[in-house]
């Protein structure tokens, strides 16, 4: 009787086949409602059970998935009621908690509730990936909560900023940006809303190394410390190994570090090329890895003679700065409009002079500009010349950071790096000439 109602308010039956299909793909969403309140109730139920566990969870979740059915026949007021009732029975659960004496479950379990009502609502009417990764994603969260407590405590005040940095650079500026092609005359390279977004996947490679670098010793060894150095900028790690290879013993160390932040470099070209021109990648991909690949086996060599470890991470200076993302985003503009006008004017040999020059001190900003006008057909440069130009950018930084480890460096240190990165500079130069297209 009390089903007469809703029933009345179906849709009148089609054919049998019409009616078993869309039978079947409620009773699957269900099912995937089920699991999910599965998941996060066992991980509540495991870690310590509150107002909610392994029971509790998935009643919830497909309380939420009915309601979500009702509301497409009732209206949406129906997910509401079921929301604020959900909400009135953790609150009278965390009463009756507390009352008892036990110790304060906190908000998570409460929010974790509401969440997970949320979710199997959106199973029965959204896309159900959607809903997996949230469900999936609550998990996580619940289960890491000791090393998400950990990492927080770790962190300082000038880590805190770095985050809040870059969500000033990505958040607040990027959306405010003209996404126009801009530029002098007949130059028109200059797209802010682009090059802004470029300076933020730069800044957010940086930023995760850093981040990584926070969960790690300070006496981490040559190969981790080269590692991080290389993915937040190998030209910083190499002044500051440079530095520190005077302590008695450390020089070999320190080249070893200083080695795999090199080779980290073209790990960093790639991942570059793939996110900003994944259709260049088979052509520009091949020679960068074979040189990432060579220099491997230099840093190979380098570790497996270092003899004692290297010394302690040195420390990593913030890469989120404003500052620095100004200078970046000035010096990708910079590259941008002098790439087109040597292409314009002087041909391949004047965007080598651009390259040479621009990877003195950086290689990120001749890589995007490169892969950026690769993309334009105004300026269009074809894979095979922008992969060299990036190798030319790539051993002109190893100029820069040998004459830094010469100038800087302990003797032991002067004399591996003057093996060590001339065998490089080689392998670059011979893949420039010799390398077929």
């Amino acid at each position: 009787m009390l089903l007469t109602p809703l029933l009345a308010l179906a849709p009148a039956p089609t054919t049998a086949p019409a009616q078993n299909q869309d039978l079947y793909m409620i009773l699957w969403r269900l099912g995937m409602a089920l699991g999910l309140g599965l998941l996060v109730g066992l991980q509540r139920e495991y870690v310590f059970k509150t107002v909610a566990g392994i029971r509790t969870f998935p009643l919830i979740t497909l309380f939420g998935a009915v309601c979500a059915l009702l509301s497409l026949r009732l209206g949406g007021w129906v997910l509401a009621a079921g929301l604020l009732a959900v909400a009135a029975l953790a609150v009278v659960a965390s009463v009756i908690h507390l009352r008892s004496g036990l110790t304060d479950p906190g908000l998570t379990t409460d929010a974790a509730v509401l969440l997970m009502f949320g979710v199997g609502a959106y199973v029965m009417v959204g896309r159900p990936e959607i809903a997996l990764a949230l469900g999936g994603l609550t998990a996580v969260l619940l289960q890491f909560k000791q090393p998400l407590h950990t990492w927080v405590r770790k962190i300082g005040d000038q880590d805190i900023r770095a985050i809040m940095q870059f969500a000033l650079i990505t958040l607040v500026i990027l959306p405010v940006l003209p996404n126009r092609a801009l530029g002098p005359g007949p130059y028109q390279v200059w797209n802010p809303f682009q090059i802004w977004l470029l300076v933020v996947l730069i800044v957010g490679l940086s930023l995760i190394g850093y981040v990584a670098y926070k969960f790690v010793s300070a006496n981490t060894g040559a190969i981790l410390g080269g590692l991080l150095g290389g993915m937040i900028s190998s030209t910083a790690t190499t002044v500051s190994y440079a530095r520190r290879s005077r302590q008695p013993g450390q020089g070999p160390g320190a080249a070893a570090a200083i080695m795999i932040a090199s080779t980290i470099m073209y790990g960093r070209i790639l991942v570059l090329i793939l996110v900003t021109a994944p259709a260049l990648l088979a052509a520009m991909g091949p020679p960068i890895l074979v040189l990432g690949a060579f220099s491997a086996l230099l840093s190979a060599g380098a570790v497996l003679t270092m003899g004692k470890p290297a010394p302690g991470l040195p420390e990593q200076g913030n890469p989120t700065q404003l500052r620095s993302a100004l200078v970046f985003g000035a010096i990708f503009a910079a590259v941008l409009l002098a790439s087109a006008v040597a292409r314009a004017h002087l041909g391949g040999a004047g965007l080598y002079g651009v390259a040479l020059i621009a990877g003195l001190t950086d290689v990120d900003a001749i890589t995007l500009s490169s892969t950026h006008l690769g993309s334009l057909a105004s300026h269009a440069i074809s894979p095979s010349l922008g992969w060299r130009l990036i190798v030319a950018a790539s051993l002109a930084n190893l100029v820069f950071k040998g004459a830094a480890a010469l100038l800087m460096g302990s003797g032991p240190l002067r004399r591996r790096i003057a093996l060590l990165f001339p065998l490089a500079g080689l392998a670059g130069l011979a893949l420039i000439f010799f390398w077929p297209g």
